[in-house]
């Protein structure tokens, strides 16, 4: 499906830019007090700073020599702070500027391919496991809408840790709604994990749930299903669909949790780069175009409540078992890193290595 980015580099009208700005706050959508806050912050320490350098040169008497004339270096003190203060005005306006033109052109271009722009949704109620972790959960940037099945393209960041060890983590996203719910499966990306390998998941999973399939799969992806369901999961990557995901998807971990497919990228997804929206689209696409044939799956786990159908023949039908997964194809189940687990290991072990240390040196 061809896309419109038009919207992402065209020439703008600033002052339609202005009033989409204006209409963002009088919404409740953008904390106009927020931004506020910051610039009364950065103006408040320019004018600080401007003040504190005055006092200075004229208590130093820069200004004038002792012979009653103008001093080239108080003169040459306050044109180079003048300068200072000019350069970090001009950077003020164009950060505020950029982010404003930069949600504008967001919303025009969600618009213009029938699609929704939402500038921040806290705590998204999105079943994937990135958003169950840390605190401070918010969706940036949000552009969701049907192409043709409903899509959704945000990205979002989410703190762990407190104090000095607190850590910001930055994820994007896009979600797939599916024609049925489907087990927990996750495909870990070969090739965006760290050091020896360890994955870049946030959540990590029991070995015994890993499956191999057949071809070069395994060179792209760790596929992990819950115990019970491999036939399944060979059910729904049959080789062509493995193809898709190699082809279009192998640079991003999957996660199909429930009836939503989640595609999982550590850099910006939603943003004004219309290369990575035909890449984000395209790649949705080609996905799409495979998973008819996951609508038809079936958990025969699931206890059938319906009775046998009747038939001319006199001979009862089974009522097939009703779209679902039970309770044990639900949720991975979830492991211990051994890279993790190293860490720790090396962690305590210098820690005790200090206090041996230092209990000798007294």
């Amino acid at each position: 499906m061809a896309i419109d980015t038009s919207a992402l580099t065209g020439p703008v009208d600033r002052a339609e830019v202005r009033a989409f700005t204006a209409r963002l706050r009088r919404e409740g959508q953008l904390t106009s007090a927020v931004v506020t806050a910051i610039g009364i912050v950065l103006v408040g320490g320019i004018l600080l700073s401007s003040a504190t350098l005055l006092a200075s040169v004229v208590s130093f008497g820069l200004l004038a020599s002792p012979d009653g004339r103008p001093s080239p270096i108080g003169i040459g003190f306050l044109l180079f702070f003048a300068a200072v203060v000019a350069m970090i005005g001009y950077a003020l306006v164009k950060l505020f500027h950029g982010r404003a033109e930069r949600r504008y052109r967001l919303a025009r271009f969600a618009e213009a391919n029938g699609m929704t722009w939402t500038p921040a949704v806290p705590n998204p109620a999105l079943p994937g496991m990135i958003f169950g972790e840390g605190r401070n959960r918010e969706a940036t940037d949000v552009v969701r809408g049907p192409r043709p099945r409903w899509v959704e393209v945000g990205n979002y960041t989410y703190k762990t840790g407190s104090g000095k060890s607190e850590q910001t983590h930055k994820w994007a996203y896009v979600e797939m709604r599916l024609d049925t719910p489907l087990p927990h499966i996750v495909l870990d990306a070969v090739g965006n994990n760290g050091l020896l390998g360890a994955s870049n998941l946030p959540a990590t999973f029991g070995r015994d749930q890993r499956l191999s399939l057949e071809g070069d799969f395994d060179r792209y992806f760790a596929l992990y299903c819950p115990k019970g369901y491999e036939r399944d999961a060979l059910y729904l990557f049959t080789p062509d669909v493995m193809a898709r995901f190699i082809d279009n998807a192998a640079a991003l971990d999957v996660e199909i949790v429930d009836d939503r497919l989640f595609l999982y990228a550590r850099r910006e997804l939603s943003t004004t780069d219309p290369a990575v929206w035909e890449w984000i689209l395209g790649t949705v696409d080609a996905i799409d175009d495979k998973l008819a044939q996951w609508a038809r799956w079936r958990d025969e786990r699931l206890a059938v409540d319906a009775a046998p159908a009747p038939v001319a023949s006199g001979v009862p039908l089974l009522t097939p078992p009703p779209a679902g997964v039970a309770r044990e194809g639900r949720r991975l189940r979830r492991g211990f890193s051994w890279i993790t687990a190293v860490f720790v290991v090396l962690g305590v072990g210098w820690w005790l290595l200090t206090i041996v240390w230092d209990a000798f040196a007294r």
